[in-house]
């Protein structure tokens, strides 16, 4: 098989201390972790990467077990062969969780935040995956990635955010996001359930009160995992870490040491 990866991911760093690897959402970068991530700085050094088809790394194509190996690789190259804590939102949290499988070692700490081990039922998958498909195709077609924000954004998931860093986000390009959605959207993961049972990486899953589905997903890691517990953000939706910025801080520094 033809290998899809293109490149190495786009990493930062900054901050100084203990490190911490933050892992993005669907359209945004490494960049963006707001008043959160300037409170984790405060404390961590953070290793901010962009995933696949965002940012720095939107040439880059990989789905989520390619994914994960290129973050454990980007932040070896940025860190050496120490372990570190990682934290995920939504997209991000889901490659943190492969990353916790695929490379046990190197992750001390795993936290999510607005993540899932995945869609058990096939059907419901194949609904999730075809509906990935439409959406990538109409934003590869329309090239419009403002037009795309707006739409994506306007989700109820994310009513009420103050700070969705829209300029940053313009880095973004359509195919890059497109390829993002094909690859390594939530319709086109196998199910984690089974396989997180096993992993030894002790995890913290948040969800915010707002965000029933998530808060469930929560309850369920927290469950499976044996190292697992999981907490709820009150005043919190979907982006629990910007709505909540300084709760979730104390609960992830706490956490994380």
């Amino acid at each position: 098989m033809t290998p899809r990866n293109v490149g190495a991911l786009h990493v930062e760093v900054v901050g100084a201390g203990p490190p911490v690897v933050v892992l993005h959402g669907f359209t945004q970068t490494g960049r963006l972790w707001g008043r959160f991530g300037d409170e984790l700085e405060r404390h961590h050094r953070l290793v901010r990467v962009d995933l696949p088809g965002h940012g720095g790394s939107a040439e880059v194509r990989a789905d989520l077990w390619e994914t994960a190996g290129l973050v454990e690789a980007a932040v070896g190259g940025a860190l050496g062969s120490a372990p570190f804590a990682v934290v995920g939102y939504s997209l991000g949290g889901r490659v943190a969780l492969h990353l916790a499988l695929a490379h046990p070692e190197r992750v001390s700490r795993a936290v999510v935040v607005g993540a899932t081990g995945g869609i058990d039922d096939a059907g419901a998958r194949a609904q999730r995956r075809a509906r990935d498909e439409a959406t990538a195709a109409a934003l590869e077609a329309s090239g419009d990635v403002d037009l795309f924000l707006r739409q994506w954004l306007s989700s109820p998931m994310f009513a009420g955010l103050v700070a969705p860093g829209i300029d940053e986000r313009r880095r973004n390009t359509p195919i890059g996001l497109a390829s993002s959605l094909r690859l390594a959207g939530t319709g086109s993961q196998e199910p984690l359930w089974e396989k997180l049972a096993t992993v030894a990486v002790p995890l913290l899953a948040l969800a915010g009160a707002d965000d029933p589905r998530f808060v469930s997903a929560a309850r369920r890691l927290a469950a499976t995992v044996p190292t697992g517990t999981w907490s709820m953000v009150p005043g919190a939706g979907h982006a629990a870490h910007l709505h909540q910025p300084g709760v979730v801080a104390r609960l992830v520094g706490s956490f994380v040491g």
